[in-house]
């Protein structure tokens, strides 16, 4: 059966035929039938070069051997116990020893679900209402952080969604990204703040990148005002490097969230931080958060092979940033737009200048992104489909690999 004819029949069953919004592409999004390596194959009999990568987790491919005979171990064992494994303590080791800011982790189901969470033990902490969040940071589908953005600071916040209620929203505000004057601010006027909440880079708009300085000194505005700062490391945890942004750029936040890599490429969430905050997680403390998934043993399979991989090849993480370098040059000479990476996040903005914020982004020339889109995706190269989301790169992606993926885009930016 053909993907138009499965998503004919998914339309009848699903809302809008798809589990997700970003996967509903006009007119039909295509099914794909198998992966292996950079490569989907589709029920159509196309084959495409993945830069999307399930958007973010699969840095090592698609069905690594160490992760997938590390699943099938796994499930030979059994897949749900209701009860504490030794992988838990294995894989929370390693993220606290990869990690300065993590004394101790919980481990969830989802990012979604470890923000929730990690949101949930700032307020209990600091017995404090509000949070702050950046401007079309994405943390995930739960309430407090489906707001508007550009509502404004000093406003109460706006859902983002119907069926949010504004009085859960109203203890949101937003702050621009890059601009840590806005977030003193409004710090210096609102005493009630539990939590800033932040992609260090902002990877569901982006990437867009941190300017010098600037989480340094989100961190020295949050503690002068006794607010916590979290790091939204869902995405950036083990994508740009062992311990993620916070060792990158060498800044502490006192508590971060993860998902993911940390999986393998299987549902997985976590969320960690201080010693003296965690432990007012039930059941040590009154912070309640449970989960029959939180600690599911083929996730932390999957998630503690691909970390032991990454540790045993560090220099992975070069020869990715060299690659995306590569995707770069070929579009050195476009007429129009920005190309940004780090590490193996990439993107090309359609916008002159590099984003420095959402509203730049929101600059961008969204029909321009999406024929060129549609361009690449004919040159066998399968972006993430919105010139919203974060491109990635994978340990899997040969150098042929980068190179046709070059080709595509020196080809489909000067066509």
């Amino acid at each position: 059966m053909k993907s138009s004819d499965l998503f004919s029949r998914a339309k009848q069953l699903m809302p809008g035929g798809v589990s997700s919004p970003v996967r509903a592409i006009r007119p039909y999004p295509f099914y794909v039938e198998r992966a292996a390596g950079s490569r989907l194959m589709t029920v159509d009999g196309m084959e495409f070069i993945d830069c999307c990568l399930g958007y973010g987790p699969l840095i090592l491919g698609h069905a690594h051997p160490d992760v997938r005979d590390a699943i099938v171990r796994q499930v030979e064992k059994g897949w749900l116990y209701g009860t504490p494994t030794p992988l838990e303590i294995d894989l929370a080791a390693r993220i606290v020893d990869d990690h300065p800011a993590v004394g101790m982790v919980r481990f969830v189901s989802s990012g979604s679900e470890a923000t929730m969470a990690a949101i949930r033990a700032a307020r209990g902490y600091t017995g404090k209402q509000d949070i702050v969040k950046v401007e079309g940071g994405f943390h995930g589908a739960h309430d407090a952080v489906l707001v508007k953005a550009g509502s404004g600071a000093t406003t109460l916040g706006v859902p983002d969604s119907a069926g949010v209620l504004a009085d859960v929203v109203a203890h949101t505000r937003q702050v621009p990204y890059n601009d840590p004057e806005a977030l003193e601010t409004l710090l210096a006027g609102n005493e009630d703040v539990a939590a800033f909440i932040v992609e260090p880079i902002m990877g569901n708009i982006g990437p867009v990148l941190p300017e010098d300085g600037y989480l340094a000194d989100i961190r020295e505005i949050t503690a002068a005002h006794d607010t916590l700062l979290i790091f939204d490391e869902v995405i950036t945890g083990y994508r740009v490097g062992i311990g993620g942004a916070q060792v990158r750029y060498g800044v502490k936040p006192d508590l971060a969230t993860f998902g993911k890599i940390i999986g393998g490429g299987l549902p997985i969430g976590a969320f960690g931080g201080r010693r003296d905050i965690m432990e007012l997680v039930a059941p040590s403390g009154p912070v309640y958060q449970a989960g029959t998934f939180s600690g599911n043993p083929a996730s932390l399979a999957a998630g503690y092979a691909t970390l032991c991989w990454l540790h045993t090849h560090p220099e992975v993480y070069q020869h990715l940033d060299e690659a995306a370098r590569a995707i770069e040059e070929a579009t050195v000479d476009a007429q129009r737009g920005s190309f940004v990476r780090t590490g193996s996040l990439f993107k090309h903005f359609f916008r002159e200048a590099p984003p420095r914020n959402y509203r730049d982004v929101q600059e961008c020339d969204r029909e321009a992104f999406s024929r060129f889109w549609k361009a690449m995706l004919d040159a066998g190269v399968f972006l993430p489909p919105s010139q919203f989301e974060t491109n990635f790169l994978s340990t899997a992606h040969s150098r042929s690999d980068i190179e046709k993926i070059a080709d595509a885009y020196r080809s489909c930016l000067f066509a």
